[in-house]
């Protein structure tokens, strides 16, 4: 355990630091909650997951009453942050976050990774994947596998550094803020994107996206480079949706 405060007076920041390491099986299932700070979850070839915690506070009471709950077996793991209840009193300490960082095998999967607000992060995950976020940034990154992801309010961006012709199936869901897709110019896929109130831009613009009367409605339904076998489904409720090249 590391303590320290950095800062000085009514601001100083008290953080609490933990690392622990369970072994378990390739294909575990991993499920994560979260109510405030970040959660960066990090493909890798080990048979392990490690957790490592950050506690964010303004005062030691407050700063012990976080807890990280880890329930650990060889085939799941469950990780939950728990805060303290929020006073009453508007003056009152209100703060607390967790940032977690969170190593698993690349085939584990993320039956649930819950967060009430802040960042969540996903890169080069190869099980499959269920993610909320109501308020902040989901990025998902090299992760060739199927994904259900959702944000009520915020950013959700979905990046592909090179391209895998493997099946898989990216389902990104935003209720309101914009949404952003970067695939390399190769990339074989099915596209649909639909932006309720809202416009989308392509890169991949062979085919149009076409406008519905009611609402003023974008959708785009293409096939590109001849389809392959992947998938990727972008739609935003309030808000825009850019689908680009990353390196054309």
């Amino acid at each position: 355990m590391l303590l320290n405060g950095c800062g000085s007076g009514n601001n100083s920041v008290l953080e609490e630091v933990s690392e622990k390491v369970y072994t378990v099986e390739p294909s575990a299932n991993i499920s994560i909650h979260n109510y405030d700070g970040a959660v960066l979850v990090y493909g890798s070839n080990v048979n392990e997951v490690r957790v490592r915690s950050l506690k964010k506070a303004y005062t030691h009471e407050r700063l012990s009453r976080i807890v990280i709950d880890v329930s650990a077996k060889p085939g799941a793991v469950s990780i939950t942050a728990k805060a303290p209840p929020q006073p009453k009193w508007a003056f009152s300490d209100h703060s607390g976050t967790v940032d977690c960082t969170v190593v698993v095998p690349a085939t584990a999967s993320i039956s649930a990774l819950d967060l009430n607000a802040g960042e969540i992060l996903l890169d080069s995950i190869r099980g499959a994947v269920h993610a909320r976020l109501n308020d902040g940034r989901i990025f998902a990154r090299n992760c060739f596998t199927n994904m259900d992801l959702i944000v009520k309010r915020g950013t959700l961006a979905l990046s592909y550094e090179w391209w895998q012709e493997e099946k898989f199936s990216a389902q990104a869901t935003m209720i309101q803020g914009n949404a952003w897709v970067w695939l390399p110019s190769e990339a074989a896929f099915h596209l649909l994107a639909r932006a309720t109130h809202g416009k989308i831009a392509n890169d991949f613009n062979n085919v149009p996206a076409t406008a519905h009367s009611s609402g003023g409605e974008m959708k785009i339904d293409q096939i590109v480079n001849g389809g392959g076998s992947a998938t990727i489904n972008v739609r935003v409720e309030k808000g825009d949706i850019k689908i680009a090249e990353a390196n054309p």
